[in-house]
């Protein structure tokens, strides 16, 4: 009979101290979390199916861990020395033999499915409302506007000293990039000097920057608010200096931002906070 007392009581309240305070971080949105569980929150299309095809992934693995558990535990149990003092000579069953080569190929093509229908997706996107391009370097990142008349946005780490309340360390960047919600955005990546890599969990997509090749991928963000991601391809010294930022803003918000970047960095910066104001305003009075 188990005892309990006082081990067994801690034992309990540490394990539910852990589980209360892993519970805001298993699931991140826009950046990692403490002792995060799992991926970050999607926020797009492409993500939300990609989670799915883990959650997936996970319930098929979990059925043949389990499954081959119970054979070991079956065999150590009813063919151990004591229980077969002669072991049996068999070598060949044919049925088994059939069975655990068709089970298997018979679990890929149904892991294949929903694997090609989200490569597809992932490489076959609609038509573009915005593009952006971004180009890597040791050790940031430029991020163009083409359809703006090549605005560009040089995104470089802030200091410890630079970080403003609520921005995170080692992710927030001088100049965030600014894109309109529920609107499909190509980007172009590319780099001048080494391989680096674009990627930003949140929105589930991931890039290599190679130098003299344009590689593109696409994200139609559903959520506003502030992503980040950083360089995922070792790439020097300061590689892990390398964040990127991405604010999904309304139209209305992303066409002023634009009109004011075009002349002057600071004013557009000045009206995403009025906008993030506004917005927390609005929030506060329901």
């Amino acid at each position: 009979m188990l005892r309990t007392g006082r081990p067994t009581t801690l034992l309990a309240a540490a394990l539910a101290a852990t589980v209360a305070a892993a519970a805001p971080a298993i699931a991140g949105e826009g950046q990692p979390s403490p002792w995060q569980i799992g991926f970050q929150d999607a926020v797009t299309p492409i993500f939300h199916q990609a989670h799915s095809f883990h959650s997936f992934l996970l319930i098929i693995i979990t059925a043949i861990v389990l499954f081959v558990l119970a054979l070991l535990v079956i065999c150590v149990v009813r063919f151990r020395e004591e229980k077969n003092p002669v072991p049996s000579k068999t070598t060949h069953h044919t049925l088994l033999e059939v069975a655990w080569t068709v089970i298997p190929v018979l679990i890929l093509v149904v892991i294949a499915i929903p694997s090609f229908r989200l490569l597809y997706a992932q490489y076959t996107p609609p038509k573009a409302d915005l593009t952006l391009k971004v180009v890597g370097r040791q050790w940031n990142w430029d991020v163009v506007y083409p359809d703006a008349g090549e605005l560009t946005l040089t995104q470089i780490m802030l200091a410890p000293e630079e970080l403003q309340p609520g921005q995170p360390y080692r992710l927030a960047v001088d100049n965030t990039a600014v894109v309109p919600v529920n609107k499909v955005v190509r980007v172009q990546v590319t780099a001048e000097d080494v391989i680096h890599s674009f990627a930003v969990p949140s929105f589930g997509i991931k890039a290599d920057a190679v130098p003299g090749r344009l590689n593109e991928t696409w994200f139609k963000a559903e959520k506003e608010g502030v992503y980040y991601g950083q360089c995922s391809e070792l790439c020097g010294l300061q590689h892990a200096g390398m964040p990127i930022a991405i604010q999904v803003v309304s139209e209305d918000t992303y066409n002023k931002w634009l009109d004011a970047a075009k002349t002057d960095t600071e004013a557009a910066k000045k009206v995403l906070q009025q906008a993030s104001a506004s917005s927390l305003t609005s929030v506060a009075s329901r």
